[in-house]
C-alpha cells in the first residue's frame, strides 16, 4: 500500500522519477548509503515529529541530529519524535519507509537546510526497501515543503 501511493502521488507530481527498490533494506541512513553507493549524508532521512498539537515531517540529511535551541527557535517549543505506530498511521509509511511522498494523511513537510549541501539526495520511498534520487528544491517543490535551519552542522562530513 505505501509503496504504492508513493508510485501514484509520484506518477502526478513527477513521472520521471524512478522509484529504486533494493534487496536489501534500506531503513537506516548506513544501509541505504550503503545500498546506493553514497554518503550517508546525502540520505535524506524524514522525521515524524510533534511540537505541541502540530505533527509534521521534517526531511534532513543522514548525518545530522536535531538542534534543540533551533527546533525551539523554528517551531516554539522542543520536538519530540512520534512513536513508531502513529508515524506509520499518519504516513501510511513503515518506519525505514516513511517519506514526504504518498502520504496517508496530510501532514505540513519541513526541509532542512542541511539538505542543499548536495545536489541530489535519496529519501526513501514508503518501503524500507526503496528510495528516489532527488535534487533537495525539487523535493520541497513537490512535496510543499518550507525550508527550516532546525539541525546541527554536520561533523566531520564534507558534501
Amino acid at each position: 500500500m505505501s509503496l504504492s501511493s508513493v508510485r501514484e502521488h509520484l506518477s502526478a507530481a513527477a513521472p520521471d522519477l524512478v522509484i529504486i527498490e533494493t534487496e536489501d533494506s534500506s531503513a537506516t541512513v548506513e544501509l541505504a548509503a550503503q545500498a546506493h553507493g553514497v554518503l550517508p549524508g546525502q540520505i535524506a532521512k524524514t522525521l515524524s515529529l510533534q511540537v505541541r498539537d502540530k505533527i509534521f515531517l521534517l526531511v534532513a540529511r543522514g548525518d545530522v541530529r536535531l538542534d534543540n535551541k533551533k527546533t525551539k527557535a523554528a517551531f516554539g517549543a522542543k520536538a519530540k519524535m512520534l512513536g513508531r505506530e502513529e508515524a506509520e498511521s499518519l504516513t501510511g509509511h513503515p518506519v525505514g519507509g516513511v517519506c514526504p511522498f504518498g502520504l496517508a494523511h496530510p501532514l505540513p513537510v519541513y526541509c532542512d537546510v542541511s539538505l542543499k549541501d548536495f545536489d541530489v539526495v535519496i529519501p526513501a520511498a514508503g518501503a524500507t526497501n526503496a528510495a528516489v534520487r532527488i535534487a533537495p528544491d525539487r523535493m520541497a517543490d513537490i512535496t510543499g515543503a518550507e525550508w527550516v535551519d532546525v539541525c546541527q552542522s554536520p561533523s566531520g562530513s564534507t558534501p
